[in-house]
């Protein structure tokens, strides 16, 4: 990615989905499904036109950042998003204890 390209996340509740957006282009997303106080990530995918560049974890982090913001914990089905995870052990409290082990986590 370069410094001077703009990327930028979004929530698409309508959708299902947070959108990252480079350039105003939307080349990934993360979907998503909220019930109670859990909010469920199954898939995460990002164009392989960007692929390498970070965009993938710049949305992960939005995501988790969006859940913790509205006090949710994560379901994080999508393997992508559990790599996240294991590599940002600041995040894994998203995750409820009893889950943990459930996700390798």
């Amino acid at each position: 990615m370069s410094s001077t390209q703009q990327v930028h996340v979004e929530d698409a509740p309508m959708r299902g989905r947070f959108e990252v957006m480079v350039d105003g282009q939307v080349v990934g997303m993360a979907s998503y499904h909220v019930e109670g106080d859990v909010m469920t990530l199954p898939h995460t995918e990002v164009s392989p036109a960007v692929a390498g560049r970070g965009i993938g974890t710049v949305l992960v982090a939005a995501v988790l950042a969006a859940a913790r913001e509205r006090h949710l914990t994560v379901l994080p089905y999508c393997s992508f998003v559990r790599h996240y995870l294991q590599t940002h052990p600041e995040d894994v409290d998203l995750v409820a204890p009893d889950e943990r082990p459930h996700f390798g986590l």
